[in-house]
């Protein structure tokens, strides 16, 4: 039965929701003794497929671009669900990249003897049945397939509306690697079906789903964390900050600053505030807020920032809360160190936030106070990728502190159990 053919709501849609993870499961439990040799070939035919298929790829994006502007989405998203031939050879190369990865299941993670002779070893395996929703980006559909494949787990995707053909075209490509490569089709499912009921449905799939991982807009992950009987792994928002210490070089700290705001706005790891050292705002304030006017940036400042340009728009106190996602920012004169570190404790999300100074010691306080999960030294924000810490790709940002924190590639989609050696003992 097809999801599509049954997109009503009713029972022939859950049915259907079930069967998709049914086989799920089914395709889990064989892709856990699947040799990395299999997993690499399936994963670098893909990446073949979407070459080949550049073409299908891209008419159908525009098909879905078409509808996004059509149905007014903002710049931003436009920006997320675009796909060029740069593009689509980032996908492909991603693929590769995880493919080169060393496999994440099997290792030893730790092991010990005991004094009773028995051998204790933890070692990485599969999480098993992982779901994945996520809105706008057609590339998420290759990056969570591919990784949830070099665990060793099957991936259940529901993309975005608004990627509707785009993430079928790409879909079908991770089809052609795994059946090149002998394992089930059902490893890697998409969810062929518009209907936000099928969601909720997905998201009751206790018996057969074991971790859900959300990519999107607040309302989405939101949704998610309400509607879910399941483990959630996600962020809510990715409000990140760039603070311009004292001891900054002013030409690193203008480069920092333009790349982390506006390299591309609509992603997580865009910084949304920037924070000004008060002994530095004098000769580093207005070149920052003149550079960033000048590239088109709306900024929006405290009385200090303001009285720089008269284009500069009064912050209200919602901004320093805000996830832009946009050509925005806020910007705040801070009273040194710790109060831009307790300015980042009250209003950031825990993502990534960053500090450009010369002073070590103050990057190593800032470094190992702010609660972040990502936190970076004279570097921009943008960095919070899993393709630039070498993961090959990521499934996204993980915020919270349980299982995984910061960007999710391969090793974090594993899980772990005690394996014991012995030779007869009975416990005492």
């Amino acid at each position: 039965m097809s999801v599509a053919e049954t997109s009503d709501g009713g029972q022939d849609l859950a049915a259907a929701v079930l069967c998709i993870g049914r086989q799920a499961k089914a395709a889990a439990a064989l892709l856990g003794r699947a040799t990395p040799e299999q997993k690499n070939l399936a994963l670098r035919r893909a990446a073949g497929a979407v070459r080949q298929r550049q073409a299908e790829i891209l008419a159908a994006n525009a098909l879905d671009m078409t509808a996004a502007r059509a149905g007014r989405l903002g710049n931003a998203m436009l920006d997320r669900l675009l796909l060029d031939a740069k593009r689509i050879e980032a996908i492909a190369k991603g693929l590769e990249e995880v493919a080169a990865l060393p496999d994440p299941v099997g290792r030893t993670l730790a092991e010990w003897r005991r004094p009773n002779g028995l051998s204790i070893a933890r070692v990485a395996v599969p999480l098993g049945v992982i779901a994945i929703i996520y809105e706008s980006r057609p590339n998420v559909t290759a990056d969570a397939g591919g990784l949830c494949l070099k665990a060793g787990n099957a991936a259940i995707l529901r993309g975005g509306s608004e990627s509707w053909h785009s993430s079928r075209a790409i879909h079908a490509c991770l089809v052609d690697g795994l059946k090149a490569a002998a394992l089930p089709a059902t490893a890697i499912q998409l969810l062929p079906t518009r209907d936000r009921a099928a969601v909720g449905l997905l998201l009751g799939l206790n018996d057969y789903v074991d971790i859900v991982v959300p990519r999107g807009g607040r309302s989405l992950i939101e949704r998610v964390q309400r509607e879910s009987r399941i483990p959630v792994l996600a962020h809510l928002d990715g409000n990140c900050h760039v603070y311009v210490h004292a001891a900054a070089d002013l030409a690193m700290a203008q480069a920092v600053t333009l790349n982390a705001k506006l390299r591309r706005t609509g992603v997580c790891g865009a910084a949304e505030t920037l924070l000004v050292d008060r002994a530095c705002a004098g000769t580093h304030l207005p070149a920052l807020v003149q550079a960033l006017l000048t590239a088109g940036c709306e900024v929006r400042g405290d009385p200090p920032t303001q009285a720089i340009d008269a284009r500069v728009k009064p912050a209200s106190p919602a901004d320093w809360d805000t996830e832009f996602l946009d050509a925005v920012i806020a910007v705040k004169v801070v009273d040194g160190l710790d109060d831009a570190i307790g300015h980042i404790g009250r209003h950031g999300s825990h993502h990534t936030d960053a500090i450009v100074t010369d002073d070590t010691a103050a990057a190593e306080h800032f470094l190992a106070t702010v609660d972040s999960a990502v936190v970076l030294h004279n570097a921009s924000t943008q960095y919070a990728d899993g393709a630039e810490f070498g993961m090959g790709a990521e499934i996204g940002i993980a915020t919270g502190r349980l299982h995984a924190r910061g960007p999710v590639g391969a090793e974090q989609l594993t899980s772990y159990k005690y394996v014991v050696r012995g030779n007869g003992q009975c416990r005492p």
